[in-house]
């Protein structure tokens, strides 16, 4: 198959898809005794969601219109994926970190002109911003929701001292929220020295130069970082404020 990246895209893309979807299978299996199942169903859910995808963003690039409502719909999902994982009786409260860490970084790349009212670079740069946000929402209310819960006692002495209970929530919890920031700080701080990232990768085997490549890479992990840490701040307020997790009252 003629293809317009460096890596090869012919009949050996199955053997290898196949053969490392395997060898993930065994290691699953026999090393970690967690079953076969896991890595074959998620390799199989990737091939026919990426298909999907595939398809909807070759259409949907087009216009940059139905690019932004695909973009909803990644929001939409990453919102129930995110906000089950920290509190599944009030999951729908993760569209207020999500949304609070996209809305700005992306609106200062639209108006700064490096985000092109373009559908591809809609749909690239958005989705990319909005699984920071999920991902950094789903540490951080996790974590924060287990501190509260260990450290319970401190709270209520906090509050018996004379503390409202968000402020008492706030006080115990603010630095733990500091850990879902972790992965996309590291990556940051470590880009090029320990790891390639995504971004890079992908533009380079696709045939861009290194410049442009890191280019690139620099706007999608410093507006990562930026949504990141709003999301983070935006998931302890909702945790002191109790909209997740036990109430106090």
């Amino acid at each position: 198959m003629q293809s317009s990246t460096l890596l090869g895209l012919g009949p050996g893309v199955v053997v290898a898809v196949v053969l490392l979807t395997a060898l993930a299978a065994a290691v699953h299996h026999w090393a970690l005794g967690g079953g076969w199942r896991p890595p074959i169903t998620a390799s199989l859910r990737a091939v026919g969601q990426l298909a999907v995808v595939a398809l909807l963003v070759s259409q949907l690039g087009r216009n940059p219109v139905l690019a932004l409502a695909f973009a909803f719909a990644m929001f939409a999902v990453a919102v129930a994926t995110s906000g089950r994982r920290v509190d599944p009786h009030r999951w729908w409260w993760a569209a207020v970190p999500i949304a609070a860490g996209v809305l700005p970084a992306a609106l200062i790349l639209l108006v700064t002109g490096v985000l092109p009212f373009d559908g591809l670079a809609l749909i690239a740069l958005l989705g990319q911003q909005v699984g920071g946000a999920m991902t950094t929402t789903s540490l951080a209310g996790r974590r924060i929701l287990a501190e509260l819960e260990v450290r319970r006692g401190e709270v209520e002495a906090a509050v018996a001292l004379g503390f409202e209970w968000r402020p008492a929530r706030l006080l115990v919890a603010q630095h733990t929220a500091r850990e879902g920031l972790l992965p996309i700080l590291d990556q940051t701080r470590t880009v090029g020295t320990v790891t390639l990232p995504g971004a890079f990768v992908g533009m380079v085997l696709g045939g861009a130069s290194p410049v442009e490549a890191a280019i690139v890479q620099l706007v999608v992990l410093v507006s990562l970082v930026a949504v990141g840490a709003i999301a983070a701040a935006v998931a302890l307020r909702l945790c002191a404020a109790g909209a997740w997790g036990r109430r106090n009252t």
